[in-house]
């Protein structure tokens, strides 16, 4: 896939805008509303072709079809395989950011849209619609086509991710329900990259989970989970070649509080061990940006490359493109100019309804950061 060899490439972490009737036909979707499969793939085909091409018109090197007909980048899952007929429910965690900021909590639980379903695994986890995953590379192929591109990426959830957000009612264990899970997504994986696209994995549960599940656990067992989930990770990917994928880490696409997240430098040796060769996480928002500085103590393998967010997802400040450069040749000089990707912190569509920064906004923040990616690589060649 593309690198960084005469220049700083650019890309970002794959969920974009949706266009509003294509929100509004997956919320009735999620909601069990009859519908036309057939106007559905073919508006979800429209969309993914519109996508791709604004981001080449922005300047984006590797791009994506924008999570376009997915409800959400964790939950989609249960729409394509059996076993998600339990009662729909958000599980109850303890939240350390609602304990600490009650207040601040409740109003964004309040103003929080959604159209996402979270129906509990009651059941064995088998594929019913691998078509599903066979249409979504197939929209991704025709979209590259047409804008004559080669570099395009497709994300999958983790099992770890999943298991966050669905719960689990019949496995005996985490763990067999995370292999379980692990064992149909595989499936999705090598699909992605035996179509010749990079295959992202969406692994916020590496971090964010500190915050809700592990709010009140050890680092030394928040460790423990992090390198178990790696492990089914590298595990699940083991027949797909390293530099054909890269892994998400995310502390929670939302903008809030995030004073209990655990460090990048507390988890990066164990990050480190997946098997992906490129890296993404949070580089751009005030809790995170600093964390650039640990690559003047950690040494980045050999074999690795960074993708760090050099703009924000969550707020609608359009980054100047010279500090899009101040960040990426920071990065650059600590870990080599050909090991670094631009990217985001994370995605604009995580959810299809909850888009926190405005549509047009995203565009020109990805517009900002491809000219910012061009002063660093002038810099910098």
């Amino acid at each position: 896939m593309k690198r960084s060899v005469d220049r700083i490439v650019t890309t970002h972490t794959g969920s974009l805008p949706r266009p509003p009737d294509l929100i509004d036909l997956i919320r009735k979707k999620e909601q069990g509303e009859t519908a036309d499969q057939a106007a559905f793939a073919a508006r979800v085909r429209a969309a993914v072709e519109e996508t791709v091409k604004k981001q080449v018109e922005c300047g984006i090197d590797i791009v994506s079809d924008g999570e376009e007909g997915k409800p959400g980048y964790a939950t989609y899952i249960k729409n394509r395989v059996t076993g998600f007929g339990g009662e729909h429910r958000v599980p109850v965690r303890p939240q350390g950011e609602a304990r600490d900021f009650p207040e601040y909590s409740a109003r964004r639980a309040a103003n929080q849209a959604t159209v996402l379903t979270r129906p509990v695994c009651n059941g064995p986890i088998e594929w019913q619609d691998f078509a599903a995953v066979r249409s979504d590379i197939e929209n991704l192929g025709l979209a590259l086509r047409a804008t004559n591109r080669e570099d395009g990426f497709m994300t999958a959830a983790s099992p770890g991710v999943i298991s966050f957000f669905l719960g689990n009612e019949y496995y005996p264990t985490v763990e067999a329900y995370q292999e379980a899970l692990a064992s149909v997504m595989r499936q999705e994986y090598e699909a992605i990259a035996q179509a010749g696209f990079e295959l992202q994995l969406d692994c916020p549960d590496l971090a964010m989970s500190r915050q809700s599940q592990f709010v009140d656990a050890s680092l030394g067992d928040f460790r423990k989970m992090v390198a178990r989930h790696v492990e089914i990770v590298n595990e699940a990917t083991k027949n797909i070649p390293p530099e054909q994928m890269r892994l998400h880490l995310c502390w929670g696409n939302y903008e809030g509080p995030h004073h209990l997240d655990v460090p990048l430098r507390d988890i990066i040796d164990i990050v480190l061990t997946a098997r992906p060769q490129v890296i993404s996480f949070e580089g751009a928002n005030p809790r995170h940006e600093h964390e650039w500085a640990i690559w003047k103590d950690v040494r980045l393998p050999d074999d690795k490359v960074i993708m760090p967010g050099v703009i924000d997802s969550t707020t609608n400040f359009i980054e100047h493109p010279e500090l899009v450069a101040q960040r990426l040749v920071r990065y650059a000089n600590l870990v080599g100019r050909e090991r670094v990707i631009a990217g985001s912190d994370c995605g604009f569509g995580t959810n299809a309804a909850s888009n926190t920064v405005d549509s047009r906004i995203a565009w020109a923040k990805l517009r900002s950061m491809a000219e910012g990616a061009a002063l660093a690589s002038k810099e910098l060649w």
